[in-house]
């Protein structure tokens, strides 16, 4: 593990109470465990906005399964891209709407290419892909 450096921030009062009760709200035992988690979360963010980032994706598709072909064209596009995607899992959450959860590996800019073909298919109602860098 690395060794443990202690750096001092300043806050205005109000700020500084709005983080308390925030990371109260969230759980963290500690002030340090949540700066560290905010510093994570937006270094990460920052090497997603790189397209070549290796990086994982859940795309979350609710659509209509009653619709022509929609099931087999989603089917196909993971199956044309099978070494992007990793797995997928398929919920039935109504009468006519199905959940399909699909996760897909590699560079930000092919599986969010990849991801949006998906999710702009005809029949799908409501869709998002949600990025997290890969460990390096």
């Amino acid at each position: 593990m690395d060794r443990v450096q202690r750096v001092g921030i300043s806050l205005e009062s109000d700020l500084l109470r709005q983080f308390d009760a925030f990371i109260s709200g969230q759980g963290y035992s500690s002030r340090s465990e949540a700066v560290r988690d905010l510093i994570r979360d937006r270094l990460t963010q920052d090497r997603l906005g790189e397209p070549q980032t290796e990086a994982i994706a859940g795309v979350f598709v609710v659509y209509d399964h009653h619709q022509a072909q929609l099931a087999q064209k989603l089917i196909k596009l993971q199956h044309s891209h099978l070494l992007k995607t990793i797995s997928s899992m398929h919920v039935h959450i109504g009468h006519h709407e199905c959940l399909e959860v699909i996760l897909l590996r590699g560079k930000v800019s092919e599986i969010s290419n990849l991801g949006d073909r998906i999710i702009s298919l005809k029949g799908v109602k409501s869709g998002k892909i949600n990025l997290i860098a890969a460990a390096e």
